[in-house]
Protein backbone atom coordinates (compact mmCIF):
# COMPACT_ATOMS: atom_id res chain seq x y z
CA UNK A 1 0.00 0.00 0.00
CA UNK A 2 1.23 3.39 -0.69
CA UNK A 3 0.46 6.74 0.73
CA UNK A 4 -0.30 9.49 -1.01
CA UNK A 5 2.53 12.34 -1.70
CA UNK A 6 1.96 15.52 -0.05
CA UNK A 7 1.01 18.25 -2.23
CA UNK A 8 3.78 20.97 -3.39
CA UNK A 9 1.87 23.67 -2.48
CA UNK A 10 1.14 21.86 0.90
CA UNK A 11 5.29 21.84 1.42
CA UNK A 12 5.53 25.00 0.40
CA UNK A 13 2.79 26.76 2.20
CA UNK A 14 3.50 25.60 5.54
CA UNK A 15 7.09 27.10 6.15
CA UNK A 16 6.03 30.04 4.42
CA UNK A 17 2.85 30.84 6.64
CA UNK A 18 5.10 29.95 9.86
CA UNK A 19 7.96 32.09 8.82
CA UNK A 20 5.49 34.97 7.84
CA UNK A 21 3.94 34.70 11.62
CA UNK A 22 7.38 34.56 13.02
CA UNK A 23 8.66 37.49 11.60
CA UNK A 24 5.24 39.40 12.21
CA UNK A 25 5.58 38.32 16.00
CA UNK A 26 8.91 39.40 15.96
CA UNK A 27 8.10 42.74 14.71
CA UNK A 28 4.72 43.88 16.27
CA UNK A 29 6.04 41.96 19.91
CA UNK A 30 7.51 45.45 21.19
CA UNK A 31 4.79 47.22 20.26
CA UNK A 32 2.44 44.66 22.17
CA UNK A 33 4.88 45.02 24.91
CA UNK A 34 5.11 48.46 25.35
CA UNK A 35 0.75 48.57 25.14
CA UNK A 36 0.59 45.65 27.62
CA UNK A 37 3.61 48.08 29.94
CA UNK A 38 1.49 50.67 29.80
CA UNK A 39 -1.70 49.13 30.71
CA UNK A 40 -0.43 47.69 33.60
CA UNK A 41 1.31 51.05 35.02
CA UNK A 42 -2.42 52.43 34.21
CA UNK A 43 -3.59 49.61 36.40
CA UNK A 44 -1.39 49.87 39.28
CA UNK A 45 -2.09 53.70 39.03
CA UNK A 46 -5.51 53.37 38.87
CA UNK A 47 -6.16 50.75 41.28
CA UNK A 48 -9.38 49.92 39.77
CA UNK A 49 -10.47 46.95 42.10
CA UNK A 50 -11.23 47.24 45.49
CA UNK A 51 -10.22 45.51 49.04
CA UNK A 52 -12.55 42.69 49.96
CA UNK A 53 -13.09 44.26 53.06
CA UNK A 54 -14.03 47.43 54.83
CA UNK A 55 -15.10 47.99 58.44
CA UNK A 56 -18.29 50.63 59.43
CA UNK A 57 -18.70 51.72 62.62
CA UNK A 58 -22.36 51.86 63.20
CA UNK A 59 -23.68 52.23 67.38
CA UNK A 60 -24.58 50.05 70.43
CA UNK A 61 -26.19 46.98 69.89
CA UNK A 62 -29.49 47.58 69.61
CA UNK A 63 -29.92 50.66 67.94
CA UNK A 64 -30.74 51.61 64.65
CA UNK A 65 -27.15 52.24 63.37
CA UNK A 66 -26.30 48.52 64.34
CA UNK A 67 -30.00 47.30 62.32
CA UNK A 68 -28.96 49.11 59.18
CA UNK A 69 -25.14 48.32 59.16
CA UNK A 70 -26.67 44.43 58.98
CA UNK A 71 -28.31 45.67 56.13
CA UNK A 72 -25.16 47.24 54.73
CA UNK A 73 -23.28 43.98 55.11
CA UNK A 74 -25.95 41.79 53.21
CA UNK A 75 -26.26 43.98 50.12
CA UNK A 76 -22.44 44.20 50.05
CA UNK A 77 -21.84 40.76 50.38
CA UNK A 78 -23.54 40.11 47.18
CA UNK A 79 -20.46 41.67 45.87
CA UNK A 80 -18.03 39.58 47.56
CA UNK A 81 -17.42 42.57 49.80
CA UNK A 82 -17.24 41.54 53.47
CA UNK A 83 -18.24 44.58 55.97
CA UNK A 84 -17.04 44.33 59.50
CA UNK A 85 -19.38 45.65 61.50
CA UNK A 86 -17.67 47.95 64.41
CA UNK A 87 -19.84 48.72 67.54
CA UNK A 88 -19.49 51.94 69.17
CA UNK A 89 -21.23 54.42 71.24
CA UNK A 90 -22.53 56.49 68.81
CA UNK A 91 -21.37 59.27 66.11
CA UNK A 92 -18.91 60.94 68.49
CA UNK A 93 -16.89 57.83 68.68
CA UNK A 94 -17.69 57.42 65.49
CA UNK A 95 -16.06 60.63 64.22
CA UNK A 96 -13.22 60.28 66.60
CA UNK A 97 -12.33 56.42 65.14
CA UNK A 98 -12.55 57.74 61.80
CA UNK A 99 -9.74 61.05 62.58
CA UNK A 100 -8.01 58.19 64.42
CA UNK A 101 -5.34 57.06 61.77
CA UNK A 102 -4.54 53.27 63.23
CA UNK A 103 -8.11 52.47 64.23
CA UNK A 104 -8.56 50.84 61.11
CA UNK A 105 -12.23 52.02 60.44
CA UNK A 106 -13.01 53.22 56.98
CA UNK A 107 -16.68 54.44 57.18
CA UNK A 108 -18.79 55.39 59.65
CA UNK A 109 -22.33 56.25 60.24
CA UNK A 110 -22.44 59.88 61.77
CA UNK A 111 -25.09 62.00 63.38
CA UNK A 112 -25.55 65.68 62.13
CA UNK A 113 -24.60 68.25 64.97
CA UNK A 114 -22.64 65.94 66.31
CA UNK A 115 -19.02 67.08 65.00
CA UNK A 116 -18.26 70.10 66.47
CA UNK A 117 -15.63 70.66 64.19
CA UNK A 118 -17.20 70.73 61.24
CA UNK A 119 -19.97 73.20 62.78
CA UNK A 120 -16.41 75.57 63.17
CA UNK A 121 -15.78 75.33 59.68
CA UNK A 122 -19.62 75.71 58.39
CA UNK A 123 -20.36 78.57 60.80
CA UNK A 124 -20.74 82.13 60.00
CA UNK A 125 -17.80 83.30 61.70
CA UNK A 126 -15.29 81.29 59.71
CA UNK A 127 -13.57 82.37 57.12
CA UNK A 128 -13.89 78.99 55.13
CA UNK A 129 -10.06 78.48 55.07
CA UNK A 130 -9.86 75.67 57.62
CA UNK A 131 -8.10 72.37 56.52
CA UNK A 132 -10.65 69.98 56.26
CA UNK A 133 -10.27 66.42 58.33
CA UNK A 134 -9.45 63.99 55.60
CA UNK A 135 -13.33 62.84 55.50
CA UNK A 136 -16.39 63.01 53.14
CA UNK A 137 -19.88 62.61 53.11
CA UNK A 138 -21.88 60.15 51.12
CA UNK A 139 -25.01 62.50 51.85
CA UNK A 140 -27.69 62.13 54.18
CA UNK A 141 -29.23 58.88 54.55
CA UNK A 142 -32.07 59.02 57.29
CA UNK A 143 -33.76 61.44 60.05
CA UNK A 144 -32.52 60.89 63.59
CA UNK A 145 -35.33 61.97 65.31
CA UNK A 146 -34.28 63.02 69.01
CA UNK A 147 -36.90 60.94 71.29
CA UNK A 148 -37.46 62.41 74.95
CA UNK A 149 -39.35 59.72 76.69
CA UNK A 150 -40.37 60.27 80.32
CA UNK A 151 -42.69 58.87 83.01
CA UNK A 152 -45.86 59.77 83.34
CA UNK A 153 -46.28 59.68 87.32
CA UNK A 154 -42.72 61.85 87.17
CA UNK A 155 -44.72 64.53 84.90
CA UNK A 156 -47.92 64.13 87.18
CA UNK A 157 -45.40 65.23 90.50
CA UNK A 158 -43.15 67.44 88.48
CA UNK A 159 -45.28 69.85 86.54
CA UNK A 160 -47.44 70.93 89.44
CA UNK A 161 -50.05 73.39 87.71
CA UNK A 162 -50.23 77.04 88.06
CA UNK A 163 -52.33 79.03 90.12
CA UNK A 164 -55.55 79.76 89.05
CA UNK A 165 -55.17 76.99 86.54
CA UNK A 166 -57.32 73.68 86.63
CA UNK A 167 -55.09 70.49 87.18
CA UNK A 168 -55.28 67.83 84.76
CA UNK A 169 -58.21 64.78 84.41
CA UNK A 170 -56.97 62.23 87.00
CA UNK A 171 -54.88 59.43 85.47
CA UNK A 172 -53.72 62.38 82.03
CA UNK A 173 -50.20 63.59 82.52
CA UNK A 174 -50.22 67.40 82.34
CA UNK A 175 -49.18 69.10 79.27
CA UNK A 176 -45.34 68.55 78.71
CA UNK A 177 -44.10 69.95 75.45
CA UNK A 178 -41.24 72.30 76.01
CA UNK A 179 -37.82 71.75 77.24
CA UNK A 180 -37.90 74.46 79.96
CA UNK A 181 -40.16 72.31 82.11
CA UNK A 182 -37.59 69.82 81.96
CA UNK A 183 -35.88 71.72 85.69
CA UNK A 184 -36.17 69.62 88.48
CA UNK A 185 -35.90 65.82 86.43
CA UNK A 186 -33.58 63.06 86.38
CA UNK A 187 -32.80 62.98 83.04
CA UNK A 188 -30.46 60.26 80.87
CA UNK A 189 -28.91 62.47 77.80
CA UNK A 190 -26.69 59.43 76.82
CA UNK A 191 -23.31 57.75 76.97
CA UNK A 192 -20.22 59.56 76.15
CA UNK A 193 -19.22 58.91 72.38
CA UNK A 194 -22.90 59.34 71.07
CA UNK A 195 -23.99 62.41 69.64
CA UNK A 196 -27.15 62.82 71.98
CA UNK A 197 -25.09 64.47 74.74
CA UNK A 198 -23.87 67.70 73.22
CA UNK A 199 -27.41 68.16 70.87
CA UNK A 200 -29.09 67.54 74.47
CA UNK A 201 -26.38 70.71 75.97
CA UNK A 202 -27.49 72.69 73.09
CA UNK A 203 -31.30 72.02 73.13
CA UNK A 204 -31.64 72.63 76.80
CA UNK A 205 -29.29 75.91 76.25
CA UNK A 206 -32.02 77.40 74.15
CA UNK A 207 -34.16 77.22 75.72
CA UNK A 208 -32.74 78.66 79.11
CA UNK A 209 -32.03 75.49 81.34
CA UNK A 210 -28.94 75.51 82.98
CA UNK A 211 -27.16 71.82 83.48
CA UNK A 212 -27.50 72.42 87.31
CA UNK A 213 -31.19 72.96 87.11
CA UNK A 214 -31.53 69.01 86.53
CA UNK A 215 -30.32 66.37 87.32
CA UNK A 216 -28.16 64.58 84.38
CA UNK A 217 -26.69 61.02 83.87
CA UNK A 218 -24.68 59.47 80.76
CA UNK A 219 -26.21 55.97 81.07
CA UNK A 220 -25.85 53.90 77.62
CA UNK A 221 -29.27 53.62 76.53
CA UNK A 222 -29.95 49.56 77.83
CA UNK A 223 -29.33 50.46 81.02
CA UNK A 224 -31.00 53.91 80.85
CA UNK A 225 -34.44 52.21 79.76
CA UNK A 226 -34.12 49.66 82.91
CA UNK A 227 -33.62 52.63 85.27
CA UNK A 228 -36.56 54.44 83.50
CA UNK A 229 -39.11 51.71 83.29
CA UNK A 230 -38.09 50.98 87.27
CA UNK A 231 -38.66 54.36 87.99
CA UNK A 232 -34.69 55.72 89.03
CA UNK A 233 -35.60 57.76 86.16
CA UNK A 234 -37.71 60.35 85.00
CA UNK A 235 -37.33 60.86 81.57
CA UNK A 236 -34.43 59.90 78.87
CA UNK A 237 -33.08 61.53 75.53
CA UNK A 238 -32.16 59.41 73.05
CA UNK A 239 -31.53 59.99 68.73
CA UNK A 240 -32.35 57.11 66.79
CA UNK A 241 -34.64 56.05 63.86
CA UNK A 242 -37.50 54.67 64.27
CA UNK A 243 -35.93 51.35 63.16
CA UNK A 244 -34.34 50.98 66.54
CA UNK A 245 -36.18 48.06 69.13
CA UNK A 246 -35.79 50.57 72.20
CA UNK A 247 -37.80 53.26 70.65
CA UNK A 248 -40.62 50.37 69.39
CA UNK A 249 -40.38 48.99 72.76
CA UNK A 250 -40.78 52.37 74.20
CA UNK A 251 -44.07 53.85 72.19
CA UNK A 252 -45.98 50.54 73.15
CA UNK A 253 -45.04 50.18 76.85
CA UNK A 254 -47.34 51.58 79.34
CA UNK A 255 -46.97 54.50 81.57
CA UNK A 256 -44.09 55.63 79.34
CA UNK A 257 -44.70 58.63 76.73
CA UNK A 258 -43.11 60.33 74.15
CA UNK A 259 -42.76 64.92 74.40
CA UNK A 260 -44.38 66.27 72.20
CA UNK A 261 -42.08 69.66 71.26
CA UNK A 262 -44.15 72.75 70.94
CA UNK A 263 -41.61 74.68 69.41
CA UNK A 264 -40.10 72.06 66.79
CA UNK A 265 -40.45 74.74 63.94
CA UNK A 266 -38.72 77.28 66.29
CA UNK A 267 -35.91 75.27 67.14
CA UNK A 268 -34.98 73.92 63.49
CA UNK A 269 -34.47 77.67 62.94
CA UNK A 270 -31.85 78.09 65.62
CA UNK A 271 -30.33 75.06 64.69
CA UNK A 272 -29.85 74.76 60.69
CA UNK A 273 -28.56 70.65 61.26
CA UNK A 274 -32.16 69.79 62.69
CA UNK A 275 -35.66 69.50 60.61
CA UNK A 276 -38.93 69.32 61.93
CA UNK A 277 -40.65 66.39 61.66
CA UNK A 278 -44.02 64.95 62.78
CA UNK A 279 -45.06 61.45 64.02
CA UNK A 280 -48.41 60.75 62.51
CA UNK A 281 -50.45 60.06 64.69
CA UNK A 282 -51.48 55.66 64.57
CA UNK A 283 -48.13 55.01 62.65
CA UNK A 284 -46.85 52.91 65.09
CA UNK A 285 -49.59 50.72 65.86
CA UNK A 286 -52.91 51.24 64.26
CA UNK A 287 -55.02 48.80 66.05
CA UNK A 288 -53.60 50.16 69.59
CA UNK A 289 -53.83 54.26 68.20
CA UNK A 290 -50.16 54.62 69.02
CA UNK A 291 -49.45 57.38 69.22
CA UNK A 292 -52.65 58.44 70.35
CA UNK A 293 -51.54 61.81 68.46
CA UNK A 294 -49.47 63.55 66.20
CA UNK A 295 -46.36 63.73 68.34
CA UNK A 296 -43.79 67.13 67.12
CA UNK A 297 -40.29 66.05 66.65
CA UNK A 298 -37.05 67.46 65.68
CA UNK A 299 -34.54 65.45 63.77
CA UNK A 300 -31.03 65.30 63.15
CA UNK A 301 -30.06 63.72 59.69
CA UNK A 302 -27.52 61.14 60.16
CA UNK A 303 -24.81 60.73 57.12
CA UNK A 304 -22.71 57.78 55.95
CA UNK A 305 -19.10 59.63 56.48
CA UNK A 306 -15.53 57.93 55.26
CA UNK A 307 -12.32 58.65 54.92
CA UNK A 308 -10.44 60.93 52.10
CA UNK A 309 -8.72 56.98 51.02
CA UNK A 310 -11.52 54.76 50.74
CA UNK A 311 -11.94 53.01 47.26
CA UNK A 312 -14.29 54.71 45.04
CA UNK A 313 -15.50 51.78 43.97
CA UNK A 314 -16.45 51.30 47.71
CA UNK A 315 -18.32 54.20 47.68
CA UNK A 316 -20.08 53.12 44.86
CA UNK A 317 -21.46 49.84 46.20
CA UNK A 318 -22.08 51.94 49.58
CA UNK A 319 -24.33 54.33 48.03
CA UNK A 320 -26.21 51.38 45.96
CA UNK A 321 -26.51 49.70 49.18
CA UNK A 322 -27.96 53.05 50.72
CA UNK A 323 -30.53 53.47 48.11
CA UNK A 324 -32.02 49.90 48.74
CA UNK A 325 -31.91 50.62 52.59
CA UNK A 326 -33.30 54.07 53.05
CA UNK A 327 -34.78 54.86 49.64
CA UNK A 328 -38.51 53.69 50.78
CA UNK A 329 -41.00 55.44 52.49
CA UNK A 330 -40.56 55.61 56.55
CA UNK A 331 -42.80 57.33 59.73
CA UNK A 332 -41.10 60.51 58.68
CA UNK A 333 -39.90 60.42 54.86
CA UNK A 334 -41.62 59.66 51.88
CA UNK A 335 -40.30 57.10 49.15
CA UNK A 336 -36.95 58.33 47.05
CA UNK A 337 -36.13 61.58 49.82
CA UNK A 338 -33.12 59.50 51.25
CA UNK A 339 -30.12 59.13 50.41
CA UNK A 340 -29.73 62.82 49.65
CA UNK A 341 -26.63 65.08 48.62
CA UNK A 342 -27.88 67.66 51.05
CA UNK A 343 -24.63 67.64 53.60
CA UNK A 344 -23.86 71.22 54.34
CA UNK A 345 -21.05 70.21 57.60
CA UNK A 346 -18.61 68.20 55.10
CA UNK A 347 -17.80 67.99 51.30
CA UNK A 348 -19.18 65.32 49.04
CA UNK A 349 -17.13 62.35 48.24
CA UNK A 350 -16.85 62.63 43.81
CA UNK A 351 -18.19 59.05 43.46
CA UNK A 352 -21.31 59.95 45.86
CA UNK A 353 -21.72 63.05 43.30
CA UNK A 354 -21.78 60.88 40.37
CA UNK A 355 -24.05 58.33 41.97
CA UNK A 356 -26.44 61.28 42.89
CA UNK A 357 -26.01 62.71 38.65
CA UNK A 358 -26.67 59.97 36.99
CA UNK A 359 -27.04 56.63 39.03
CA UNK A 360 -25.46 53.58 39.55
CA UNK A 361 -22.85 52.78 36.41
CA UNK A 362 -24.45 51.48 33.58
CA UNK A 363 -22.35 48.39 32.98
CA UNK A 364 -23.55 47.18 36.25
CA UNK A 365 -26.93 45.97 34.91
CA UNK A 366 -25.72 43.68 32.41
CA UNK A 367 -22.46 42.59 33.98
CA UNK A 368 -20.39 41.34 37.17
CA UNK A 369 -19.56 43.92 40.03
CA UNK A 370 -15.73 43.57 39.45
CA UNK A 371 -15.83 43.14 35.47
CA UNK A 372 -18.27 46.38 35.03
CA UNK A 373 -16.02 48.07 37.93
CA UNK A 374 -13.08 46.78 35.88
CA UNK A 375 -14.35 48.38 32.75
CA UNK A 376 -15.89 51.23 33.87
CA UNK A 377 -12.79 52.86 35.48
CA UNK A 378 -9.81 51.62 32.64
CA UNK A 379 -11.74 52.85 29.52
CA UNK A 380 -10.79 56.11 29.44
CA UNK A 381 -6.93 54.79 30.40
CA UNK A 382 -7.29 52.32 27.49
CA UNK A 383 -8.71 54.76 25.06
CA UNK A 384 -5.81 57.04 25.93
CA UNK A 385 -3.61 54.14 24.94
CA UNK A 386 -4.84 53.34 21.89
CA UNK A 387 -4.59 56.97 21.17
CA UNK A 388 -1.41 57.13 21.37
CA UNK A 389 -0.36 53.61 20.33
CA UNK A 390 -2.50 54.03 17.02
CA UNK A 391 0.32 56.12 15.19
CA UNK A 392 2.87 54.48 16.41
CA UNK A 393 1.36 51.23 14.59
CA UNK A 394 2.08 53.24 10.89
CA UNK A 395 5.36 52.03 11.37
CA UNK A 396 4.63 48.51 11.68
CA UNK A 397 4.11 48.08 8.16
CA UNK A 398 7.71 49.13 6.90
CA UNK A 399 9.80 47.71 9.77
CA UNK A 400 8.13 44.30 9.24
CA UNK A 401 9.35 44.56 4.85
CA UNK A 402 12.46 45.24 6.18
CA UNK A 403 13.04 42.33 8.44
CA UNK A 404 11.35 40.34 5.87
CA UNK A 405 13.77 41.69 2.94
CA UNK A 406 16.74 41.68 5.10
CA UNK A 407 16.65 38.04 5.05
CA UNK A 408 17.76 38.12 1.12
CA UNK A 409 19.68 41.39 1.02
CA UNK A 410 22.21 40.30 3.23
CA UNK A 411 23.18 38.11 1.00
CA UNK A 412 24.38 40.50 -1.76
CA UNK A 413 26.95 41.42 0.41
CA UNK A 414 28.52 38.09 0.15
CA UNK A 415 27.81 37.47 -3.18
CA UNK A 416 29.16 41.07 -4.40
CA UNK A 417 32.53 40.02 -2.30
CA UNK A 418 32.41 36.37 -4.80
CA UNK A 419 32.37 38.82 -7.92
CA UNK A 420 34.96 41.14 -6.73
CA UNK A 421 37.15 38.41 -5.80
CA UNK A 422 37.11 37.15 -9.67
CA UNK A 423 40.74 36.88 -10.96
CA UNK A 424 42.31 37.07 -8.10
CA UNK A 425 41.35 33.76 -6.44
CA UNK A 426 40.57 30.66 -7.60
CA UNK A 427 37.40 30.02 -9.42
CA UNK A 428 37.10 26.49 -8.21
CA UNK A 429 37.05 27.96 -4.55
CA UNK A 430 35.56 30.79 -5.63
CA UNK A 431 32.79 27.89 -7.41
CA UNK A 432 32.45 26.41 -3.96
CA UNK A 433 31.99 29.72 -1.62
CA UNK A 434 28.89 30.27 -4.53
CA UNK A 435 27.58 27.07 -4.13
CA UNK A 436 27.57 27.58 -0.42
CA UNK A 437 25.77 30.35 -0.63
CA UNK A 438 23.48 29.02 -2.65
CA UNK A 439 22.65 25.85 -0.35
CA UNK A 440 22.24 28.56 2.31
CA UNK A 441 19.92 31.27 0.16
CA UNK A 442 17.57 27.91 -0.10
CA UNK A 443 16.56 27.62 3.34
CA UNK A 444 15.39 31.21 3.37
CA UNK A 445 11.34 31.03 3.83
CA UNK A 446 9.79 34.11 2.85
CA UNK A 447 6.41 35.27 2.40
CA UNK A 448 4.84 34.62 -0.66
CA UNK A 449 4.39 38.40 -1.18
CA UNK A 450 8.34 38.47 -0.81
CA UNK A 451 9.32 35.89 -3.06
CA UNK A 452 10.09 38.35 -6.28
CA UNK A 453 13.63 39.22 -4.27
CA UNK A 454 14.21 35.01 -3.33
CA UNK A 455 14.00 34.67 -7.10
CA UNK A 456 16.18 37.74 -8.16
CA UNK A 457 18.74 36.47 -5.63
CA UNK A 458 18.99 33.14 -6.88
CA UNK A 459 18.62 34.62 -10.63
CA UNK A 460 21.71 36.54 -9.55
CA UNK A 461 23.61 33.54 -8.09
CA UNK A 462 23.57 31.67 -11.39
CA UNK A 463 24.66 34.92 -12.86
CA UNK A 464 28.04 35.41 -11.12
CA UNK A 465 28.43 31.05 -11.26
CA UNK A 466 28.63 31.72 -15.44
CA UNK A 467 30.95 34.73 -15.08
CA UNK A 468 32.93 32.50 -13.12
CA UNK A 469 32.48 29.46 -15.40
CA UNK A 470 33.49 31.70 -18.07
Amino acid sequence: MTLPRPRADSVVRMPTTLSALRGLALTAGPFLLAGLLLLALAYRWLDPSPPRRVVLATGIAQGAYAEFGKRYAEQLARHGIRVELRATQGAAENLALLREPGSGVDIAFVQGGADELAAQRVSPGSTGDEDGDGLLSLGRMFYEPVWLFYRHDSARRLLAPPPRQPAAPAGAPPAFDRLSQLAGWKLNVGAPGSGVPPLMARLLALNGVAPAALTLSNLPTTPAVVELLEGRLDALALASAPESPMVQMLLRTPGIGLMSLAHSEAHARRLPFLSPVVLPRGVADLAADLPAADAHLVAPTASLVAREGLHPALVQLFMQAAQQVHGGAGWFQRKGEFPNAGDTERPLAPEAQRFYRSGPPWLQRWLPFWLANLADRMWVVVLAIVAVLIPLSRVLPPLYDFRIRSRVFRWYARLRAVEAAQGRRPAAELLAELDEIERRVSDVTVPLSHTDALYALRSHIQLVRRRLQQ
